[in-house]
């Protein structure tokens, strides 16, 4: 990739704005500050979803791109359909704008099909978090992987490092984005939105810190895997019953 002058010129600039200013947690992450009894020490964010719950109906979609202003034809979540033909390794896997506006009937109906929702793993070992140069993507101490804006300079190399294919340079902003956990939420004591809009309860937003939440339970009495197991990501969305062709 070529590199203009401009170019050098806007990362320079950036890169003397990260080393003059400093932001607060609340211009990061774009949220109102965390009421009192928010302690980030006392909480460690994920997600489970059982798969055989999601319908496709893509309210997840719609109720992500609503909230955070996701900008059109980009998504911080998504939704996949797998059709996979019996005794055959490779499924057929579809998502039509991200599945914002749910899916089409299939017309296989012989094929095994199910529905796979994806987003940020916010993983504890990030890929992005290590190749960033300024340190713009971070690990927040409540286990949210996040990206501040004013820091990053749309180099991308976190983009390509992601293995799950979540983030985004924005067409504004010209910085990456992604799924946040709906932070500005869930410091407030509510759930995502995505979790909120669920018909099914198919995503549930969990805390593994705290001893009464049922992931806990969910952990220990159903078959729970992660995607891409092999990457050792500590990725902290958890998924019951994946096939294992999804990928």
């Amino acid at each position: 990739m070529e590199i203009t002058r401009r170019d050098m010129l806007s990362v320079g600039g950036k890169l003397l704005m990260i080393a003059s200013v400093g932001a607060t947690f609340e211009q990061i992450t774009g949220a109102e500050p965390p009421p009192d009894t928010y302690r980030m020490a006392d909480h460690w964010w994920g997600m489970i979803i059982d798969i055989d719950k999601c319908i496709g109906c893509g309210n997840c979609v719609r109720a992500c791109s609503n909230e955070n202003q996701v900008p059109k034809d980009y998504f911080r979540t998504w939704v996949e359909r797998y059709e996979v033909p019996e005794g055959y390794v490779s499924p057929h896997v579809t998502s039509p704008q991200g599945a914002i506006n749910g899916f089409p009937v299939s017309r296989q109906t012989s094929l095994k099909s199910f529905f796979v929702p994806k987003l940020c793993n916010h993983c504890a070992d990030s890929p992005c978090v290590q190749v960033c140069p300024v340190g713009a993507t971070f690990v927040s101490p409540d286990g949210v992987v996040l990206v501040d804006k004013d820091y990053c300079l749309g180099c991308r190399y976190c983009v390509q490092a992601c293995p799950y294919g979540c983030r985004y340079l924005h067409p504004e902003t010209e910085t990456v984005d992604k799924c946040t956990l709906c932070y500005h939420r869930i410091t407030q004591g509510l759930t995502t939105a995505c979790c909120e809009n669920c018909p099914t309860g198919a995503r549930q937003l969990v805390d593994f810190k705290d001893p009464k939440d049922p992931v806990h339970e969910f952990l220990r009495e159903n078959k729970v895997t992660v995607l891409k197991p092999n990457m050792a990501t500590e990725a902290k969305v958890y998924y019951k019953n994946l096939d294992g062709s999804v990928r």
